[in-house]
C-alpha cells in the first residue's frame, strides 16, 4: 500500500510505502499549540517506509530538548510529520491525501485537554500515555 501526503499549498509531497499504524489524537497543551487545534491526529510510520517526493528543501523543523520534533512547510505552515532524533516517526492525518486506511484508535493526554473541548466517543481515552504495550493496532 502506498500512502501519499502533501501540505496545504502543495509545495511539499511525500509517500509512505506501507501502512500507517497506531493512529491517535493527542490533547496535550503542546500539541494544541503546535497544531493550533484541540488536538493532533497522527499515525506512526516505519522511518524506512517514508520518502519525501518534492519540496524537502522547503521544510522547517522544530525539535524539543527531548529529541521529539515536527517538520512543517515554510510556505503554508502545514505540519506534515513528527520526528524522533531527526527521523520521521509519524505523519499528521490531516495532510494525508485520500483515505489513509486507518482511524483514531486512542485519545492520549486527555487529562490536560482544553476545558472547551468535547472528545468524541468511540476510542479509548488515557489521562497521559496508554499503559505500556497497548496500541490500537489499526
Amino acid at each position: 500500500m502506498t500512502i501519499n501526503g502533501s501540505c496545504f499549498c502543495g509545495a511539499i509531497k511525500y509517500k509512505v510505502d506501507g501502512e500507517l499504524r497506531d493512529a491517535r489524537s493527542c490533547h496535550c497543551s503542546m500539541c494544541r499549540k503546535a497544531f493550533s487545534s484541540p488536538a493532533s491526529a497522527y499515525a506512526v510510520v516505519e522511518p524506512e517506509s517514508f520518502e519525501w517526493l518534492s519540496g524537502e528543501n522547503l521544510l522547517t523543523s522544530y525539535e524539543s530538548k527531548h529529541g521529539a520534533g515536527l517538520q512543517f512547510c515554510s510556505i503554508c505552515g502545514s505540519t506534515l510529520c513528527g520526528t524522533v532524533d531527526g527521523k520521521v516517526h509519524g505523519v499528521t492525518l490531516g495532510c494525508v491525501d485520500g483515505d489513509p486506511g486507518i482511524s483514531i484508535g486512542m485519545h492520549i493526554f486527555v487529562g490536560s485537554k482544553a476545558s472547551w473541548e468535547v472528545i468524541p466517543e468511540g476510542a479509548p481515552q488515557y489521562e497521559e500515555w496508554p499503559p505500556s504495550g497497548e496500541s490500537n493496532g489499526a
